[in-house]
């Protein structure tokens, strides 16, 4: 499995609009939408005892994971468990389907069946349950309106209201209350495996919008940790 490049812009909700309408345009929506709104990602993310993937994100460590279970439309039925690799600002992201079983052994801080292979993100997930203490850490969900450009395996997101909830416990049920990023709750990233075509730089080109090591994972752990304090 290959390292994908990956490039994040935080954006106003006025570029993200612009940028939507150029893509509608232009691009193919992801098959993967429901309709035209496009669908709710919400993610489960695991750390371990020291918080050593927050921490590793924080200080910009060349090579580091996340864990996360990630579900679709606040609906079980398809449930995938990843763990998502980053190596010299390129990622990798191993993925399977799960069962609600599964997830919730994985969120009681049991191992799962594995097929024994570092290709499986279950047996990277139970290596880190056992050596690490792998537990669950924050829910993170948003909107997001998907494209996708074929030569060169491009994929655009635009992902809005980027929210944070530390009831853990409570992931793949509904009406769970979140606690919005506000000025950090808008991003776009662009997935690609070498290069973008020109005509597409053309259509990202917005004059102020600036690429950032932007993490979801990382500004929702600390607006999960203030929010009993402050308004996140």
């Amino acid at each position: 499995m290959m390292y994908r490049a990956e490039d994040k812009y935080n954006c106003t909700e006025a570029e993200l609009y612009m940028l939507q309408s150029r893509m509608e345009a232009a691009l193919r929506s992801d098959v993967n939408e429901g309709g035209s709104d496009g669908y709710r990602i919400s993610s489960l993310y695991f750390d371990d005892i020291r918080d050593s993937c927050l921490q590793d994100t924080v200080d910009g460590v060349n090579r580091r994971n996340k864990y996360r279970i990630r579900i679709y439309n606040d609906s079980l039925d398809v449930i995938k468990l990843e763990v998502k690799s980053k190596k010299n600002n390129r990622i990798q992201k191993r993925s399977k389907t799960i069962s609600k079983a599964q997830m919730e052994s994985l969120m009681r801080g049991e191992c799962i069946e594995d097929g024994a292979s570092a290709k499986d993100p279950a047996t990277l997930f139970n290596l880190a349950i056992r050596t690490q203490g792998l537990r669950p850490k924050v829910i993170v969900t948003y909107e997001r309106k998907a494209y996708v450009y074929e030569p060169g395996n491009v994929r655009i997101t635009l992902d809005r209201n980027v929210r944070a909830s530390s009831r853990v416990e409570a992931f793949g049920e509904k009406n769970i209350s979140y606690d919005f990023l506000r000025e950090y709750d808008k991003v776009l990233e662009v997935k690609y495996d070498e290069l973008i075509p020109g005509f597409l730089l053309q259509l990202l080109e917005l004059g102020n919008m600036q690429q950032s090591a932007y993490s979801k994972y990382q500004l929702c752990r600390e607006c999960a940790r203030q929010y009993t304090e402050v308004s996140c």
